[in-house]
C-alpha cells in the first residue's frame, strides 16, 4: 500500500532564466516534484512512467530518496521526455525537445494500491481512459490537466487548447491547475466560474495555483485565499504547484482540514523555489514551521462576490 502515487513522465529539464547563471539539465516533472515533496512529509511514495535509456543515471538518487520505481519502465529505443522552460519577465516559455513513449491503461499494474493517486501528464502521455482505469485503484484520485492541454508545433514550442470534452472530471476528488489553465479547461473568462464548472462535475475540493498571490480553494461550496508562504529568496518557480499538491495530498490523507493541507502545499512549495530544479524541499519541522504561520492567521471564506 502506497500512500501516494504519481502518474506521468518523469521529465528532464533545462531552464533558463535571468536567476540562473549556468544553466543545466535537471530532473523535473510532477513525478518527481510530487513524490519527493509527499516523502519529504514521511508518505510512501511511488511512480508509473515511461523513460529512456538516458534516465538510468537518476534511478539511483530517486531510489536514495525512497521513491519506488518498481514500475517506471525503460524504452530501449526511446527518450525521457525533455523541455526547455525559459523565464523573461515573469513569464515562461515551454518547448518539448524529447516525448518518452505513452502510458497505455494496461501499463497500470493490477496490484497498484494507494490511498491517493495523483495523475499529472506533461506531454499528452495519457489519455483518460487512465484516469477511468484508475478510478477503481484509489479511495482519492487527484488531478492535474496540464499535459492534457498542451499542444506543440513543429518545433516542439508550447501553446494551450481547449479540450472538448471535461466527463473525465466525474472520476476525480481533488483539481489542481493554475489560474491560465483553469480558465483554458472550462472556457471561462472569470476565475470563480471556472472553479464552480469544475466543481459542478462532482470534483470535491479545486486548488488554483496563483504564484506570489497563494492559492485559490473551493471545497463545501465556499472559496478560500491562502497566501503564499514567502521563500527566504527566488531562485526557480520550476516545480513549485507540484510541490504544493504533493504536501497537500500527504496532509489530506492524514485527515487533515483542507485549509491546513493548504498551507502545508505552500510552505514546501516556498523552499522548492529557493533553489534549482529538484533540490529542496525543506526540513519537516521547518515545513511545519512556516504553515502555522499562515494557518495561524485565521483564513475565512471569501465572498462570493470576490471572487473574479
Amino acid at each position: 500500500m502506497f500512500d501516494i502515487v504519481t502518474i506521468g513522465h518523469f521529465v528532464i529539464d533545462l531552464i533558463i532564466s535571468p536567476r540562473i547563471t549556468r544553466p543545466k539539465a535537471t530532473l523535473g516533472g510532477p513525478a518527481t516534484f510530487v513524490s519527493l515533496a509527499a516523502n519529504k512529509l514521511g508518505a510512501k511514495v511511488g511512480v508509473v512512467s515511461k523513460v529512456g535509456k538516458d534516465f538510468e543515471q537518476h534511478f539511483s538518487w530517486l531510489r536514495r530518496n525512497n521513491v519506488d520505481l518498481s514500475q517506471v519502465q525503460v524504452a530501449e529505443n526511446a527518450f525521457t521526455t525533455r523541455f526547455v522552460l525559459s523565464y523573461s519577465d515573469g513569464k515562461r516559455k515551454l518547448q518539448l525537445k524529447n516525448k518518452a513513449p505513452q502510458i497505455f491503461s494496461d501499463d497500470i499494474p493490477s496490484s497498484l494500491n494507494a490511498k491517493a493517486i495523483h495523475v499529472a501528464p506533461v506531454a499528452n502521455e495519457l489519455s483518460v481512459e487512465v484516469i477511468r482505469k484508475l478510478r477503481h485503484k484509489t479511495p482519492l484520485l487527484s488531478v492535474d490537466p496540464q499535459g492534457f492541454l498542451r499542444e506543440f508545433n513543429a518545433v516542439g514550442n508550447m501553446k494551450l487548447k481547449r479540450l472538448d470534452n471535461l466527463d473525465f472530471l466525474q472520476n476525480c476528488d481533488i483539481f489542481k491547475s493554475s489560474t491560465q489553465e483553469v480558465k483554458m479547461i472550462t472556457g471561462q473568462a472569470k476565475l470563480g466560474a471556472s472553479v464552480k464548472k469544475i466543481n459542478n462535475y462532482g470534483v470535491k475540493i479545486v486548488l488554483v495555483t496563483m504564484g506570489k498571490k497563494g492559492i485559490l480553494a473551493h471545497f463545501s461550496e465556499k472559496f478560500y485565499h491562502i497566501p503564499a508562504c514567502r521563500p527566504k529568496k527566488l531562485k526557480d518557480p520550476t516545480g513549485a504547484g507540484d510541490s504544493f499538491i504533493g504536501a497537500f495530498l500527504v496532509e489530506y490523507i492524514r485527515g487533515r482540514e483542507p485549509l491546513w493541507c493548504c498551507c502545508v502545499g505552500s510552505a514546501v512549495a516556498s523552499f522548492v523555489i529557493e533553489d534549482v530544479g529538484s533540490q529542496r524541499f525543506g526540513e519537516r519541522d521547518k515545513v511545519y514551521e512556516r504553515a502555522t504561520k499562515i494557518y495561524k492567521k485565521g483564513i475565512k471564506p471569501l465572498p462570493r462576490n470576490n471572487v473574479v
